[in-house]
């Protein structure tokens, strides 16, 4: 999104101050994180009053396209750009590759001024005598190719013999050798070369499926995704502009002795919060503000809150307080204090009653649907000119639980004129039933702060340092900081970043409790949920969810829609370096080997990870091979194909770190259709070199069944990518998303699984022991499929 205009007027006459030229200068406006980047190295390079052009292209190519691993260092090069010590493009180039390979470590400087060139005069006889033996060197192709020839080719070819040659000199020289050489342009020469029609390269089937295409090399948001934010110490800047209706306008900035005292406050630390409602459970998105509020705090050295935004008693629970807190921890923050909304009861009451007395505020009577006519024709509420002392009474009878529920509200005096809805007065306090139970305030209250109201002040008073929220709250903006401008407050940097929304699921909390309330899925940890418990039940890994969302970045984009792909592109990275490998058949058809000896039982060596070394006992699992042993029912076919590499007659397959099997007897059933068992003959010498490979478990002892386990198969939630979109969103539910198969059999090892473990079945996916599971059957559900199309995705 383009920085905001009010701000880009101050933007573009500062970049025009270092020398860009006013094309680039706007374009650079429209690029918010471009933007964001060259002020701070302006500012970085003490420049803002102005520099050469020449020095101000080289700190925009900084801004740009300086390496994220090595902020540290920036401030470094910049002092070399101002004083001209670095003063080419190729030197700056040398430098960003010599720091991007230092990253945070320390350098020689001796080291990096060689590298880069620092002091080193070239002088215009040696550029000449250069560009002299480059001409000598190709004469007979400028000759045949006159002034079609490709001049930065010339150019290449005297910057690897000079790389530190001034460019501007380079040009000159060369443009001079082709005129002395070439003499006057003919009519030819401005003629263009017929283009030869490029023949179609053979095409090279890529083994390599779409699965393996890894994502993007790492943005520097991705390195760093925090670099947009400012300090604490920069928070006395203008950020935001309150219009008003009358002309007037609010600025909004603190003192500099209101930011000394925060500060003096916080010590300069970084102070965010993440404010949950405790109205029900975390959900994917929340990764993503946990990620960016604990994130921030965590790379600054600060800390952030967790704070339950618990204004609402009637549909917070102690249950989903307690999810909360034990799910932000199990992904992986550590909040620097637990504190509630409702902590601040007191202090809010009293700020409301100030708010009265300055005259920005009003007990109101209009029903809720009177409010939302008035506030649509713009209309002023008929009580809204009542006389202060009248307010304040009213408010008091409110807070006594002296008037019934719905018959009166407190709402802000804001600006009933103004283009912006959320300054449409809105409403502070409104009463609920007669002292309602709160969890965690009890029956004290019987008036509830709204959002709107409580949320910027506790931001205040807890000296929050970056506010931080998702885009559809940017237009409360100008409200935020309007309360807080009144009452005198602190004010905390407000900035929104793009909310996730994952594909073929839902996020919002209402149509996430109608799921679990209507029991359309198994509560709210259901697998198939975007919750995060019912992500980590289903076997995903916190790493793998803050390597996702770490990936989407933070930025001020549209809030597009995140295909679930990417997401199990992160779960499989992870899962396929700590999901210890086993087998099992999910659909068991018999084979019965009829050339090995019956109760014949080998202990058989198979690896838990493909490099694992068989004489390593941690490495390796013990499965028995007997004469029964079972495989896919997929796995078989009575008409074989070139293309099929499964079992069928008279064809053979490896049985997985066993033997080569021939197929050499079907018993069908009564229809002859049904395939009921395979008779077969195993190759003791392994001499048989079959092209297929199969999974399979066996009996470890003759007619006792394998290890019996269930397992569930989950997929999409959802057919659609964007259900919420539908008004019958609940008819657009995946029917297949929940594919129960109780009677597979698993390899013995399996039976010591706990609840949490995750494996890779080999052929078949990733999985993870559910918590249904009893010592009398265990129960697996699939995490994941081993791939899938990720790559086609992210293009």
């Amino acid at each position: 999104m383009a920085v905001k205009d009010e701000n880009g007027e101050k933007a573009l006459e500062l970049f025009l101050k270092i020398g860009l030229d006013e094309r680039t200068a706007k374009n650079t406006i429209a690029n918010n994180k471009v933007t964001t980047n060259l002020i701070a190295v302006i500012h970085e390079a003490a420049v803002t009053d102005g520099c050469d052009r020449a020095i101000g292209n080289l700190i925009y190519t900084v801004a740009t396209k300086y390496p994220a691993n090595a902020l540290m260092h920036r401030p470094t090069l910049l002092k070399y750009v101002v004083s001209s010590k670095i003063k080419i493009p190729a030197q700056l180039e040398a430098a960003f590759s010599f720091l991007a390979d230092t990253g945070s470590d320390d350098f020689k400087v001796i080291e990096f001024e060689e590298a880069c060139g620092v002091g080193v005069e070239v002088s215009e006889e040696d550029i000449e005598k250069t560009v002299s033996e480059i001409f000598d060197e190709y004469k007979n192709v400028i000759l045949e190719q006159r002034y079609r020839i490709n001049v930065g080719e010339l150019f290449g070819h005297v910057r690897k013999r000079q790389p530190w040659a001034d460019p501007k000199i380079v040009k000159q020289l060369i443009d001079a050798k082709l005129y002395a050489l070439l003499g006057e342009r003919t009519a030819a020469d401005n003629e263009k070369p017929i283009k030869k029609k490029k023949e179609k390269p053979v095409k090279v089937e890529d083994k390599s499926t779409a699965d393996d295409v890894p994502p993007p090399n790492p943005s520097e948001e991705e390195l760093n995704p925090f670099l947009i934010f400012p300090s604490p110490e920069e928070n006395f800047k203008v950020h935001t502009e309150v219009f008003f209706s009358d002309g007037s306008v609010l600025r909004a900035c603190n003192s500099k002795e209101t930011l000394e005292k925060h500060l003096k406050a916080t010590q300069g630390k970084v102070l965010t919060r993440f404010p949950p409602e405790p109205n029900g459970y975390l959900h994917i998105g929340h990764a993503k503000a946990m990620f960016v509020d604990f994130g921030l705090a965590r790379e600054r050295g600060g800390g952030c809150y967790l704070r339950y935004d618990d204004t609402n008693p009637e549909a917070e629970k102690k249950e989903y307080i307690d999810h909360i807190e034990e799910i932000v921890q199990w992904i992986g923050w550590e909040p620097y204090k637990i504190t509630y909304t409702s902590d601040y009861f007191q202090e809010l009451h009293d700020l409301a009653v100030e708010l009265i007395r300055r005259g920005h505020a009003y007990v109101d009577h209009q029903t809720p649907e009177e409010i939302k006519e008035y506030r649509e024709k713009k209309l002023n509420s008929p009580w809204r000119d009542r006389p202060i002392k009248d307010s304040l009474k009213l408010f008091d009878d409110m807070r006594r639980g002296m008037i019934e529920e719905g018959k009166a509200t407190l709402r802000m005096k804001q600006d009933m004129q103004s283009d912006n809805f959320n300054m449409y007065d809105l409403i502070a306090y409104r009463i609920k039933a007669s002292f309602t139970p709160h969890p965690h305030a009890g029956d004290k209250w019987c008036i509830y702060p709204s959002y709107d109201y409580a949320h910027c002040i506790v931001d205040s008073l807890e000296n929050i340092t970056h506010s931080l929220c998702t885009l559809e709250f940017e237009t409360r903006r100008a409200s935020y900081y309007w309360l807080l401008d009144a009452l005198g407050l602190y004010l905390p940097h407000v900035w929104e970043y793009s909310r996730l929304n994952v594909t073929n699921t839902v996020m919002s909390k209402r149509k996430l409790n109608r799921l679990v309330t209507e029991k359309w899925v198994d509560g709210w940890d259901d697998p198939r949920l975007m919750t995060l418990s019912g992500l980590r039940r289903r076997g995903v890994t916190s790493t793998s969810i803050n390597a996702f969302v770490r990936g989407i970045g933070i930025t001020r984009s549209d809030s597009s829609i995140i295909n679930l792909n990417r997401l199990e592109y992160h779960i499989r990275e992870e899962l396929n370096k700590t999901a210890p490998r086993t087998m099992v058949v999910l659909n068991p058809l018999k084979v019965v080997i009829t050339n090995l000896e019956v109760g014949s039982v080998m202990d058989l060596n198979a690896k838990k990870w493909p490099d694992a070394q068989t004489d390593d006992a941690s490495s390796v699992y013990k499965v028995p091979f007997s004469n029964v042993v079972y495989i896919e029912h997929t796995d078989f076919r009575i008409k074989d194909s070139k293309d099929y590499y499964g079992l069928a007659p008279g064809k053979s397959v490896l049985l997985r770190y066993a033997y080569p099997i021939k197929c050499t007897d079907v018993v069908l059933g009564d229809d002859k259709v049904t395939v009921l068992e395979i008779r077969a003959e195993y190759d003791p010498s392994k001499t048989t070199k079959p092209k297929g490979v199969l999974h399979w478990v066996a009996e470890s002892s003759p007619g006792v069944d394998p290890l019996k386990v269930e397992v569930r198969l989950f997929d999409k939630l959802f057919l659609s990518e964007n259900p919420a979109e539908l008004d019958e969103w609940l008819g657009d539910l995946n029917p297949n998303s929940k594919v129960v198969i109780p009677g597979a059999f698993a390899v013995p090892s399996l039976g010591n699984a706990a609840v949490g473990d995750r494996f890779q079945f080999e052929r078949l996916g990733y999985f993870a022991v559910d918590k249904d599971s009893t010592p009398e059957k265990l129960i697996f559900n699939r995490t994941v499929t081993l791939r899938d199309s990720y790559g086609k995705v992210v293009k």
